[in-house]
């Protein structure tokens, strides 16, 4: 496998999780919150500020490498609400332009 350039700072992960306030999936408490990327990395995803989400070890667990909006189907979470919150988020880090 080619290597894969990860850019995510600490400084950004820290700021997605206050952002997100917990677990980016199920709203757990941000107790022992893990990074997840939405797009896998096995399925070419990286660790950006743009693929990356808190989640708790439950939620990160059960999504393995499955791309995030199969995964809240498959779940039947509510996958609007989070592409939703995920944009907010994306806004209140980047700006207005961001979405």
């Amino acid at each position: 496998m080619a290597k894969v350039e990860h850019d995510l700072t600490d400084e950004q992960w820290f700021a997605l999780m206050e952002a997100w306030g917990g677990c980016a999936y199920c709203g757990g408490d941000g107790a022992g919150l893990q990074k997840d990327c939405m797009l896998p990395i096995s399925r070419g995803g990286r660790y950006t500020l743009t693929n990356v989400v808190p989640a708790c070890a439950s939620c990160n667990a059960s999504k393995c490498n499955t791309e995030v909006t199969v995964w809240l189907r498959r779940k039947r979470m509510d996958e609007a609400g989070f592409l939703v919150r995920q944009a907010e988020v994306a806004r209140g880090i980047f700006g207005p332009a961001a979405s």
